[in-house]
């Protein structure tokens, strides 16, 4: 495996974080990424303070393993680009660790974001990363995600909405569902307000994951 290359991000990628966003509910990715609304609440004000901290940068080397914060990543294969929160260097193989604020708990939005950020490192250390983890700061708890075929599918699919929701697609109806009580966004997007839904449209029925 090569060392990493110089990383040049296409114009329309796509950021690595809008992929959580969209999996977890692609309306609150719209209101993100399309229209700019943010609000935060505990939670999320929790989570920026972490990245804080793990962006300032930096490297350090211990046992054998180097370790860079705050890397950025571009695939232009792909069309992504974002910055890691650590890349661990195993005898020069990359490691992805994807840093958040709660207990550890399998989340597919969280797994996406992670895998995203494999398929850059692939193209830029020029190997295959078969693996990440996810580091959940309120357990102290180092989870291994493996990056299987059916989860970089997922990935690429994601991908795929976040651009056509940046390329001017329509403002998704909302999940109305236990996801939107976790969501700083829910008086942004009032997701519970009677509206007229799209011929056929379920908006119980329309969760990506199960939050």
């Amino acid at each position: 495996m090569t060392g990493p290359t110089s990383p040049r991000c296409p114009e329309e990628a796509v950021p690595l974080s809008a992929l959580q966003h969209y999996v977890f509910c692609p309306r609150q990715c719209a209101l993100i990424h399309v229209e700019g609304v943010w609000s935060e609440n505990a939670q999320t004000a929790h989570g920026r303070q972490v990245h804080e901290r793990v962006h300032a940068g930096g490297y350090e080397a211990r046992g054998g393993v180097k370790t860079l914060w705050a890397l950025p990543l571009v695939s232009r294969e792909h069309g992504l680009a974002g910055v890691a929160d650590v890349v661990e260097l195993h005898g020069g193989r990359p490691v992805p660790v994807e840093y958040k604020s709660g207990r550890a708990r399998s989340k597919l939005s969280e797994e996406v974001q992670l895998a995203g950020q494999a398929l850059c490192l692939e193209e830029m250390f020029g190997g295959e990363v078969p693996h990440g983890f996810i580091y959940h700061v309120a357990s102290r708890q180092r989870r291994e995600v493996a990056f299987t075929p059916e989860l970089r599918r997922a990935v690429l699919d994601a991908r795929d909405g976040v651009r056509e929701l940046l390329r001017g697609g329509p403002l998704p109806p909302p999940a109305a569902d236990k996801r939107c009580r976790l969501c700083s966004l829910i008086d942004e997007c009032d997701p519970f307000s009677p509206r007229d839904f799209p011929p056929g449209y379920d908006p119980f029925c329309t969760a990506l994951e199960d939050a």
